[in-house]
């Protein structure tokens, strides 16, 4: 029933959202070209890959790290508003729309800091990945604090990532319709309101 709620709710919104869709789209051709959409594998239920989609914030071409630091010469003036608003994010309806991934769950990995050998490994990802969670609600400005740090991959992997796991395995035992529900509200707010301090930083 989860599933076709969501599946439901996310191909409702791209209907709706599609002459917004076209305008980002639009967007990111005039500044750089073509592809419009970036794809980048990420790890799935069960360990398994799939393709991510966002749409394109970088310049074509540019190689660098898997994560991302506040004023990354990568970004493009377009890509920089719509990271700001999480609007890069919008595509994932799609992989939601496809089975890929919930409107709510454990933020999807890409491969190289996902260890399937670690048990809470294991337990965050019997479940499909969201587009949002209360990790990502906290970390919101993650980009900053990645900024701040002599090495943004060390500090990722070495602080902010298992901080992300025990919130994951906290929401997959508190897990309840309701409590995405307000997940999904506190995501919106913050994406709307992105330099505004929120009194319930995780909606769970």
């Amino acid at each position: 029933m989860r599933e076709l709620f969501d599946r439901g709710v996310c191909l409702l919104a791209l209907l709706v959202l599609s002459p917004f869709l076209l305008m980002i789209a639009v967007a990111v051709i005039i500044e750089t070209g073509t592809p419009i959409l970036f794809k980048q594998i990420r790890v799935g239920r069960n360990g398994a890959p799939f393709y991510l989609l966002k749409f394109r914030t970088m310049r074509a071409g540019k190689s660098g790290p898997s994560i991302t630091v506040r004023g990354d010469s990568r970004v493009t003036k377009a890509g920089r508003v719509l990271r700001k608003f999480k609007l890069d994010e919008l595509p994932q309806l799609w992989n939601v729309v496809r089975g890929e991934m919930s409107l709510v769950g454990p933020r999807p990995e890409v491969p190289e800091f996902v260890d399937m050998k670690n048990p809470v490994w294991r337990s965050v990802l019997r479940v499909r990945p969201g587009i949002t969670d209360p990790a990502s609600i906290l970390y919101r400005n993650e980009e900053e604090l990645l900024a701040k740090s002599p090495n943004p991959i060390e500090f990722y992997e070495r602080s902010l990532l298992p901080t992300k796991l025990t919130l994951n395995l906290a929401y997959l035992e508190k897990q309840s319709f309701w409590g995405d529900i307000g997940i999904i509200l506190q995501t919106a707010r913050c994406a709307i309101f992105p330099g505004t301090q929120h009194a319930k930083e995780t909606g769970f």
